[in-house]
């Protein structure tokens, strides 16, 4: 069917066009028949006359969202009728042929932007009416955009894309798999790929110098606001003879200050510094935070960076102090809130509703306001003690210093979730901005207190920094959690956006780094058989990351909500409600795949 956009129709002027879409409102007006009709690319006016008795009838009969073709001439709407709104609010076009092409019941969705919103349930439930709304119509163009210039950019450096598998092995690596019966195997499972992370470093192995695929990756873990159920994707690259990630960071920082700036029209901000700079001063030179670090000043290794707030250390300052809470604390910090003094006492304590949350005792603080320091545990502070705080924090008349005295990881913990919520409050999270840092050295394992054992942090695909002899060295829990892994993390606005490592090709490695965990020879070789097998034949040094585009493209977006950029999400419980998936299956299916099914659960 050949028509003509609606957004192309101005340029008709005088001319015969033909068009089609869908009928975004019907308005009658004294014997003449107004219709918005919309396409993707926006609406157009349609004028019904009574002249055709028989036309009119159809135009009377038309309703929101009836599929239509309708051809005409296009002419000027005349001063004092424009609509300034609307690209096309100049012409409306003048109809002389109308082809109902389906008709549309009534909806149970809303169609438009404008007016009362559908619940995201329903939304979810008719994706494929919600998908007509201009704004999604905007998204999936803008994601697409995306797509290209991260393609673009690949291309440009010499990155070879490859496909890898989906049907795959199961593997450690943090996460539930989705597994798949074998019918041909009984007994046996595939698994949906967490990442393609065995397969690129195969790729290494057999000569590609450089990989990269926009990956569709699968884990089954729990859906957050940031996080898909089930499926995202990510923008998977490797690169072979390179032994340290600096030279990953340096490739790929250009694409992302690109997307930043030029495709989410983001200006760059930082606000961390350390003794050597200020990042202030050139964002775009974004920085490298070791984890530790990271931890120590904001309380998380996905810090934003938009605003200022840091973690400050009084523990020494308290070591000798009358007040208990600090005397007694292993660690003692400050967080100091700029302009804070306007709290109320209700609002301060909602914050220390989410402090207990998260595992505190309460929450200590000092008010600055009318050139005195209020608060309730003043009393207990000496006038030297309340002199160092204030000179440490840089607290001034107008702001509150908020404390937090425990363990030094609770204390970290609870003062960086309440940093954030303070940024949240004072409104120092601003859409038009972004802030990149890189968070390098995580610690190789981790303790896993739900197991009550030492596990990996990340992936055990990583080279642990020191080799061999690192691993050899560590006997104890202590010794192993001391171990840091050559992999690092992009974050952007507090969202990690990135993780990447120097990889571990060293078959006698990777036998320590699972046999720390006591997994034996026997386990390695049958979950990795085939990469082992690889790395005995030459395998070059390889390093590379992996973006998940999902999470950045909803924060270029200036959404919190991630499946608002995705156009089949699940529900927040891993539903498909438009295609009522999980569901079950016949038992005939079930015996071809070798599983009783379960009537228990019927």
């Amino acid at each position: 069917m050949e028509r003509t956009l609606a957004v192309n129709t101005p340029d008709f002027i005088g001319k015969r066009v033909k068009v089609a879409g869908w009928v975004n409102t019907r308005r009658d007006h004294g014997g003449v028949i107004f219709v918005d009709m919309r396409d993707h690319t926006g609406l157009v006016q349609l004028v019904f006359n009574p002249d055709d008795a028989k036309m009119f009838r159809m135009a009377e009969d038309l309703r929101d969202e009836f599929c239509i073709s309708a051809e005409g001439k296009v002419r000027d709407r005349g001063e004092g009728l424009e609509n300034p709104k609307l690209i096309t609010g100049k012409i409306e076009i003048v109809i002389d042929k109308l082809e109902i092409l389906n008709r549309s019941e009534a909806l149970p969705v809303a169609t438009r932007d404008e007016g009362q919103q559908s619940s995201e349930e329903q939304r979810l439930k008719y994706r494929f009416l919600d998908l007509r709304r201009p704004s999604m119509q905007h998204m999936l163009r803008r994601r697409a955009e995306y797509y290209k210039i991260m393609r673009h950019y690949m291309d440009e450096h010499d990155f070879i894309e490859v496909a890898t598998p989906i049907l795959a092995n199961s593997s450690p690596e943090g996460a539930r798999d989705f597994l798949i019966p074998s019918r041909l195997r009984p007994g046996k499972y595939y698994a949906l790929p967490q990442a393609p992370q065995q397969f690129k470093q195969l790729l290494m192995v057999g000569g590609v110098p450089r990989y990269y695929q926009i990956a569709a990756c699968f884990r089954d873990e729990d859906p957050r606001a940031d996080r898909l159920y089930g499926e995202f994707y990510q923008l998977d690259c490797e690169m072979s003879f390179v032994d340290d990630g600096e030279t990953v960071r340096k490739t790929m920082e250009p694409l992302l200050l690109d997307l930043c700036q030029n495709f989410g029209h983001k200006k760059m901000v930082n606000t961390y510094h350390d003794d050597q700079k200020d990042y202030s001063t050139d964002p775009t030179d974004i920085p490298r935070i070791p984890y530790s670090v990271s931890m120590e000043k904001y309380g998380t290794d996905k810090p934003d960076l938009r605003y200022h707030m840091e973690l400050v250390e009084i523990t020494d300052a308290m070591a000798n102090t009358n007040f208990g809470v600090f005397k007694h604390a292993e660690c003692v910090k400050a967080l100091c809130v700029k302009g804070a003094a306007v709290m109320t006492r209700k609002q301060i304590d909602e914050f220390t509703e989410l402090a207990k949350k998260e595992g505190a005792g309460g929450l200590a603080y000092l008010t600055y306001k009318d050139g005195e320091i209020k608060s309730p545990i003043a009393k207990f502070l000496s006038p030297e003690e309340l002199d160092e705080i204030t000179r440490r924090t840089g607290a001034s008349d107008g702001d509150i210093v908020f404390f937090g005295a425990d363990k030094r990881p609770l204390v970290n913990k609870v003062l960086g979730k309440l940093r954030v919520a303070f940024a949240d409050f004072m409104g120092l999270k601003k859409d038009d901005e972004a802030a990149l840092c890189w968070i390098t050295d995580f610690p190789f394992y981790e303790y896993d207190e739900n197991r009550g054992k030492v596990d990996f942090g990340h992936n055990p695909f990583s080279m642990p920094k020191g080799g061999l002899k690192a691993l050899e060295n560590a006997k104890s829990d202590k010794e192993k959690l001391s171990i840091t892994a050559d992999q690092f993390d992009m974050v952007l606005n507090g969202y990690e956006i990135c993780s990447g490592a120097v990889r571990n090709h060293n078959p006698d490695i990777m036998y320590a780094v699972f046999g720390l965990l006591g997994y034996d020879k026997e386990y390695v070789n049958q979950k990795f058989g085939a990469m082992l097998n690889a790395f005995k034949y030459g395998a070059p040094p390889h390093a590379g990351c992996a973006y998940g585009i999902d999470r950045l493209f909803m924060v270029l977006e200036n959404t919190d909500n991630i499946r608002d950029i995705v156009a089949f999400p699940k529900n927040g419980s891993g539903m498909d409600l438009m295609m009522n998936s999980p569901s079950t299956v016949f038992d005939s299916q079930l015996k071809e795949l070798h599983i009783q099914p379960r009537k228990d659960l019927d």
